[in-house]
Parts: structure tokens; C-alpha cells; sequence
């Protein structure tokens, strides 16, 4: 079985979808549409900007999502069995699944980007990579820390992100080397994403998901909060909420992949991060990336 999984924030590239605009009339048809849509010549960025303008959270997502959409689209026999997507690229899945429409998932990734943004500003606040200890030991760590500081991605075996207040962060970092971990980074991101600090812009995402038309997919999405293959519209939305401020379980979804089937991956976006995850939590898979 084939599943095809998306990228999220950090995966963008100055050039990203270039190509694809130039040498393939559809593909350019859908990047002129993202530019109404959104109302600014995002391909301008993508294509030319600097890293610093890629990097702004109203760009990066709806960069990401329409180059992961794009791509999936010029894919050679696209017959998902199963998809997923890593925090943002689970709209990009939704989208490959038939559940949204490339223009309504681009308006909910724009509304997504720019409510994480205002939540962002409203409380400073950052993330951290921890490399080399258990899950269970990273979430002691932040359970013990007085502050907002909790376990945000699942990203693969000894690779796990904390998120929450600058302040508790830090401290944890500190607490994480201590109880052993490889190494505790601070990463260059603008807020504490899938932390309790996210719920102002889950507020406004929950208003924009009920506004929205999903549709019935054809096939299931393995969705972050719970790791668990949905198809239900209503549990789609439920989860697709849930998400903002719930960590990104991508360790327990590839495994749960593999357990329901799944013998290829396929990444759709730009980069190969997901390619080198999948790698670490299932060797036995065959993994390939659509460029």
C-alpha cells in the first residue's frame, strides 16, 4: 500500500515550484490561482525571495501547502492509498485526499498562517529541538517545569520538540541536557506552535474549518493528534482544530501506517525531511519523494 505524506513549516526553499511554473501549464495555472486567492504575488516570494521573506509565517504555509499540492498534482498515477501531513501538511493531505479543494485549502492555510502569526505576537514565545532521549523523559522534564513547556512534535525515535514560553523553554533545555539528551536547541521559529499558548488562533481557525465545505475522501488522512487513520468528515474537523494546540504525533502515525499496510511513502513538497523521518521510524518501508 502507498502512502503519501506532506511537509510542513521549515521545509521552503528560495526557487521552490520555479520549475514546475515554467515548464507545465497546469501547474502554472494553480500557482496564478494561489496568487488571486491569496491576494498577493506569493510566487514572486517563493521564487525569488530571500530566506528572511520565505521565513514569515503568512508566507511559509501557503508556500509549502501549494508547492506540496502542486506536486501531487503532476504525479504519475496518484492513487493515495493512505495520506498524512506534518502540522501544516496535513492540509496538503486533505487537499491530495479530495477532502478539500486546492482554493478552499489555500484560504484555510492563510487564515491558519496569519492567526498563528497574531498569536504569536500576543505572547513571545519559541521552540526547541531535543535529540537523543525517550519521549517519557522529555515529557517528565516539562511536567516538572513551572511554565508553559510541553512535548509539540513526535518527529521520529530520540528527535522530539518542546514548545511554550521563552522562559520555560530555557529552563528546560537546561533540565533536558541534565537528564541527558544529546543536545537542547532553541530553533528559529516565531512562537509555540501545537502548545496551550496556540488557542487565540485555534479560536479563529475553529470559526474558518465550520465555514468551510469538507467533502467525503477517498481514502484516509492519519491525522497528528491521534495518529489514527479518519475518513468522517466531522472527526476530520474535530481533529483538524484539535491540532493548533495538540502536539504533531508523526512517530506514532508513520508507525500506525505501517501497521495498517503502508509498504511505500511518498513525500510530496519541498525538501526531504519527511523521507529521512520515515526512514528512522520504519526501515523496512520503501521511501521516495515527488520532484
Amino acid at each position: 500500500m502507498k502512502a503519501f505524506v506532506f511537509p510542513g513549516q521549515g521545509a521552503q526553499f528560495t526557487g521552490m515550484g520555479k520549475e514546475l511554473y515554467d515548464n507545465n501549464e497546469q501547474a502554472k495555472g494553480m500557482f496564478e490561482a494561489a496568487n488571486d486567492i491569496l491576494g498577493f504575488k506569493i510566487t514572486d516570494i517563493m521564487f525569488a525571495g530571500s530566506a528572511d521573506d520565505l521565513k514569515q509565517t503568512n508566507v511559509t504555509q501557503p508556500a509549502v501547502f501549494i508547492h506540496s499540492v502542486v506536486l501531487a498534482s503532476q504525479a504519475e498515477n496518484f492513487a493515495p492509498d493512505m495520506v498524512a501531513g506534518h502540522s501544516l501538511g496535513e492540509f496538503s493531505a486533505l487537499v491530495a485526499n479530495k477532502t478539500l479543494t486546492f482554493e478552499d485549502g489555500l484560504k484555510l492555510v492563510s487564515q491558519r498562517a496569519q492567526a498563528m502569526q497574531k498569536a504569536c505576537e500576543k505572547n513571545p514565545s519559541t521552540m526547541a529541538a531535543v535529540l537523543g532521549l525517550e519521549d517519557a523523559a522529555v515529557e517528565e522534564v516539562c511536567a516538572a517545569i513551572d511554565g508553559i513547556v510541553v512535548a509539540a512534535n513526535y518527529n521520529c525515535p530520540g528527535q522530539l520538540v518542546i514548545s511554550g514560553s521563552n522562559e520555560a523553554v530555557a529552563e528546560a533545555c537546561v533540565k533536558l541536557k541534565e537528564a541527558g539528551a544529546k543536545r537542547a536547541l532553541p530553533l528559529a521559529v516565531g512562537g509555540a506552535f501545537h502548545s496551550p499558548l496556540m488557542e487565540s488562533a485555534q479560536v479563529e481557525l475553529e470559526t474558518a474549518i465550520k465555514e468551510t465545505t469538507f467533502s467525503t475522501p477517498i481514502c484516509p488522512v492519519y491525522q497528528n493528534v491521534n495518529a489514527q487513520p479518519a475518513s468522517d468528515i466531522e472527526v476530520i474537523k474535530t481533529n483538524l482544530i484539535a491540532q493548533l494546540t495538540a502536539p504533531v504525533k508523526w512517530t506514532q502515525s508513520v508507525q500506525q501506517m505501517v501497521a495498517d499496510g503502508a509498504t511505500e511513502f511518498v513525500e510530496c513538497g519541498p525538501g526531504k525531511v519527511l523521507q529521512g523521518l520515515v526512514k528512522k521510524i520504519a526501515s523496512g518501508v520503501e521511501v521516495s519523494g515527488v520532484s
